[in-house]
């Protein structure tokens, strides 16, 4: 459609754009039990996310769960809050992810962020990248290892959101990017830079992926096999030793068999074998966040020099860093080259 073919009294109208849009887990507005709770209820009453049936679940997540988990996770996330801007890390490295990207690609894309569970909304990116005359949408759920709960579920979002919508764009997902060249080799250079500002060289370096239940990976869920592989192209991608790279599954909940080995318990055994010093890097994760500053950074520290550990040290994700979004930059152009001419 040509704007100068347009009939005089056409309707005014902006088309023949590409917009991308960014799409991160999500974050509480603010580390107090209300917010945490609405977060959580969002969160939780995913199917993806929990696949037990809603006539089961639904009262034990509206009774016990959302009655005491907002309390604990809301000091969790005091710990980590950025009180200057009153935000979650999570929500700063979202945003500005997504204005360097936009620097990146200049006029080829509109470039939007949005989070599958809070705010900003799926469908307000969605009808901001319609605003500006987007006809054809790419969704990047930024997760390095699809799975199911999260990959699956934010395009899930997606659809849904745009079934509700009359206008419809060209929709081109990205499935993943954890074996794509310049990630791997992001990792290793950024192990190595991060490395470089200790005075003391780690004897293991844990890769703590976020699990799932053991039932989602037996149901078919590729997952645990898209983290293994990270983890074994991390190593052939760097000079450490052999067997010094370690790979574990974080963030279990419940009394259920998720995806092991367990972090927690995998620590416990290399302080138990001797290790003394420990890196752990979270390679499942585009930005820190809750995860990985608090549990990882701050909880599985204390837990590691309790059990006989001396040093500690946490290799942050690639965040906004320039290579972080060198990555992502990449991964878009490989998989959407043919939209980015138009």
């Amino acid at each position: 459609m040509d704007i100068e073919h347009l009939p005089t009294d056409h309707p005014k109208v902006k088309f023949g754009k590409t917009g991308l849009l960014l799409i991160s887990l999500g974050t509480p507005e603010a580390p107090t039990y209300w917010s945490v709770r609405k977060y959580l209820a969002e969160f939780l009453s995913d199917p993806r996310v929990i696949e037990t049936p809603r006539a089961l679940w639904l009262p034990v997540l509206y009774g016990p769960i959302l009655t005491f988990r907002p309390l604990r996770s809301a000091k969790a996330y005091a710990k980590i809050w950025d009180n200057e801007k009153d935000e979650s890390p999570l929500r700063t490295y979202a945003r500005s992810q997504a204005e360097k990207l936009q620097t990146s690609f200049g006029d080829t894309l509109e470039v939007a962020w949005a989070f599958r569970y809070g705010d900003p909304s799926i469908m307000n990116a969605l009808e901001e990248l319609k605003a500006k005359g987007c006809e054809r949408i790419i969704p990047f759920a930024l997760y390095p290892q699809y799975s199911a709960t999260t990959t699956a579920s934010s395009y899930d979002k997606v659809f849904e959101c745009l079934g509700k919508m009359r206008w419809q764009p060209g929709v081109h997902t990205i499935n993943r990017y954890n074996d794509h060249p310049k990630y791997i080799k992001a990792l290793a250079r950024s192990a190595h830079e991060s490395l470089n500002t200790i005075d003391w060289q780690p004897e293991k370096i844990l890769m703590s992926y976020h699990s799932i239940p053991q039932s989602y990976y037996d149901k078919g869920d590729p997952y645990p096999c898209y983290c293994k592989k990270t983890s074994r192209q991390f190593e052939e991608a760097t000079n450490f030793d052999a067997g010094t790279v370690v790979t574990s599954f974080q963030s279990r909940v419940g009394p259920a068999e998720w995806v092991s080995p367990y972090t927690d318990k995998t620590v416990s055994e290399l302080a138990a074998s001797g290790v003394k010093r420990l890196a752990v890097m979270a390679p499942a994760f585009s930005v820190d966040c809750l995860e990985t500053l608090e549990e990882l950074n701050m909880e599985l520290r204390e837990q590691f020099l309790s059990e006989g550990g001396t040093h500690f040290h946490y290799i942050p994700c690639l965040n906004d860093t320039e290579i972080g979004i060198e990555v992502l930059e990449h991964v878009i152009r490989d998989e959407v080259s043919g939209w980015l001419t138009k």
